[in-house]
Order: C-alpha cells, then sequence, then structure tokens
C-alpha cells in the first residue's frame, strides 16, 4: 500500500515579470514534507527570483504559491517566516557587529510572546530568560556555543555560513530554504556542509529546498532535482534523471559535472 506523500509547497504556474523580462515564466513544482530537493540552472535563470516569490519579497504577477495548502498571497516575509519558512541567502546576511548569541536570540524572538519592544527592555524576564536558553541550547547542539561571544563577521566564511543556518534554524521552520550554501566552499568545507545540511534535516525534521551550483553537492544529496533556464522549467526528476537529460546537458551542465 502506497502512502501519498503531503506537499509542503507548491508552485502553481508563477510568472515573475519584471517590465517585458519574465525572470520565473510559468513555473510548476512540489516540495514534499521531508525531503531535500534542488533548483539548479544556469546564472539568470531565474531561481532566486523564485526564492523570492516564495518567501514574500516578491508578489508573483500571477500564479500562486502555497505551504501547506494556504496561498502566500500579500503575506509580508516576516509573516512567512512565522507561518514556518526559513531562508539564507547567497551572500550572508548575518548581523555583522554583533555576537553569535545575539545573532541567534533575535532569531527566537520571532516567537516571543511579547512584543520586540518589550523583550529589549526586558520587561519580561521569564521568557527572556527561557529565549537565552534556547539560543544557548541550540548554539551548542550547532558547536557554536564557545564561539558565542565572538562578532559575527570576525568568523572565517564557512562559521559564518553555519551561523546563517543556525540562526535560521531558532525561528523553528518546517521549510529552510538554502540559496547556494555551498558558495565560496572549497572542497573539503562542500562535503562537510553536505553532511551538515543531512543531519539538521533529520535532527529537526525539515524539509530543504535549495538553490545550488555545486553539482557533487546536489548529485550526494537531492532526492529530487528542478531545473529552471530562462525562467522556465525544462526538467525535473531525480539526480541520475537530470544528470542524462540532453536538454539539461546542453543548458547546463555542459556534459560534466559542475565542481
Amino acid at each position: 500500500m502506497t502512502t501519498e506523500k503531503e506537499h509542503i509547497l507548491e508552485m502553481q504556474d508563477v510568472v515573475m515579470q519584471f517590465g517585458g523580462v519574465k525572470a520565473v515564466d510559468g513555473l510548476t513544482l512540489e516540495v514534499n514534507r521531508g525531503e531535500i530537493i534542488a533548483l539548479i540552472g544556469p546564472n539568470g535563470a531565474g531561481k532566486t527570483t523564485a526564492f523570492n516569490c516564495i518567501t514574500g519579497i516578491y508578489q508573483p504577477t500571477s500564479g500562486a504559491v502555497l505551504f501547506k495548502g494556504q496561498n502566500l498571497k500579500k503575506n509580508s516575509p516576516d509573516a512567512i517566516t512565522k507561518l514556518g519558512i526559513a531562508r539564507t541567502f547567497q551572500n550572508i546576511r548575518l548581523f555583522s557587529n554583533l555576537s553569535v548569541f545575539d545573532n541567534v536570540l533575535i532569531a527566537r524572538h520571532l516567537h516571543a510572546k511579547d512584543n520586540v519592544f518589550s523583550a529589549t527592555l526586558r520587561l519580561n524576564h521569564k521568557e527572556e530568560a527561557r529565549m537565552r536558553e534556547e539560543t544557548a541550547a541550540l548554539l551548542k547542539e550547532q558547536g557554536l556555543y564557545d564561539l558565542k561571544d565572538e562578532i559575527a563577521s570576525s568568523l572565517p566564511y564557512g562559521l559564518q555560513r553555519h551561523l546563517e543556518i543556525a540562526r535560521a534554524l531558532a525561528t523553528d521552520p518546517e521549510l529552510l530554504l538554502l540559496d547556494e550554501p555551498a558558495a565560496g566552499m572549497n572542497p573539503q568545507e562542500t562535503q562537510e556542509l553536505t553532511e551538515f545540511i543531512a543531519k539538521i534535516r533529520e535532527r529537526y525534521h525539515l524539509t530543504i529546498f535549495m538553490i545550488e551550483h555545486h553539482m557533487d553537492l546536489v548529485m550526494q544529496i537531492s532526492e529530487r532535482i528542478y531545473v529552471l533556464n530562462f525562467g522556465r522549467l525544462i526538467a525535473h526528476g531525480t539526480p541520475e534523471e537530470i544528470q542524462n537529460d540532453p536538454e539539461v546537458i546542453a543548458a547546463y551542465l555542459g556534459g560534466t559535472e559542475d565542481a
């Protein structure tokens, strides 16, 4: 007996148009709960624009984005994060002048019962203490606790990426969007990141949807892959199917894996 998979994310014929240019052109895809899915394609293919449509940075020109069946239309990025979608960016976006601890603590405030003003003024000491305990626990789980007092910008690049993901985890997401998490990493760091992504998927019961150019990472960890070219979906399948798809090879892979 087969069990129907739950679509945690759906994009239904999504178009994102800027003037006369369709950056995303009729994109339809589904991400099932618990999967690791990759979105790949050449530079300028529309991948980050698709992520921006999911997270509320852009409102699609037409089509629908559904999260657990709920249409995300007109939801702000903050509201979408509260629904359970967290995101990292190709260019790391940390509070560079704050400590590792404070970067994660600020993310925990998303679920504070009081407003940010109250939390900032420590008006609810019990809740503030709870959030600080949860922040410390998360940093320990992620192997970052010994660095809690370090300024974020002082960390090596790989640790900054790790911190950005930890900060995303602090919002208690169900769906984690990773935009080129291996950008700027050497092969050893990329392999460590591959193992890290698999580990956090299991540890936090996450669904992971990622954009990535490192084909070794994509092919090793993804269960399914979507391929964009000029804003349009040109292929969808398992890593093996994508590697052998002639249109993908012509448009993106060039016949070999991109290291």
